[in-house]
């Protein structure tokens, strides 16, 4: 049995969530997320809790529970069941706290500036970058050599914070380009003089 999965998910106050069949819809202060499970597991709504089940089918309501673990279908949804759990818990505190990346530009004459709602980016390159702002995500540029990417989809705020960084990634011998703040690069050592 997953270890994650059975811990029911708390509705904090001030979010509201739907749950029909493997459908869920969160809505928060932040906005509103939607999205559509495996119907490998059951989602059961009570309350201000939702909790995520391994439903036994008809086939196997006559097993013991060592032999139902041991089924096929036992196995499938309980891969499910820790991920459904998961992303349902980052759905709630995405509507209702959102989630936030943050990236650091090192080099020299590296910039970035905010054009409107897109990212200018100035990175060693013989043409500035430009970044256009995906829907539902805001940028911040605090000073030249930082980006806060926020938003309340916690893939889609990864994924943007990714694309921004394979703009210039972190090259290993002086370390200049886009990473996230606190990771770390491992350096290699130049050509050692004679």
């Amino acid at each position: 049995m997953s270890r994650i999965g059975k811990h029911p998910v708390q509705i904090p106050a001030g979010v509201t969530a739907t749950v029909e069949g493997s459908h869920v819809q969160v809505k928060g202060p932040k906005g509103e997320l939607e999205r559509t499970f495996s119907p490998l597991v059951e989602l059961v709504h009570e309350g201000d809790l939702i909790t995520v089940k391994v439903p036994r089918t008809p086939e196997t309501k006559d097993l013991s529970h060592e032999e139902f673990k041991q089924t096929k279908s036992y196995k499938a949804a309980n891969a499910m069941q820790g991920l459904t759990r998961t992303l349902i818990a980052n759905m709630i505190e995405g509507v209702s706290q959102g989630f936030t990346k943050k990236l650091e530009l090192t080099g020299v004459g590296y910039r970035a500036t905010l054009k409107g709602k897109d990212l200018d980016l100035s990175l060693g390159y013989s043409h500035p970058v430009l970044y256009t702002c995906p829907e539902n995500i805001t940028f911040e540029v605090p000073d030249n050599t930082h980006i806060v990417v926020n938003g309340i989809s916690k893939e889609q705020v990864g994924q943007v914070a990714a694309e921004i960084r394979a703009k210039r990634p972190p090259e290993p011998y002086k370390g200049k380009g886009i990473h996230y703040e606190g990771e770390h690069i491992r350096r290699k050592l130049g050509k050692a003089a004679k």
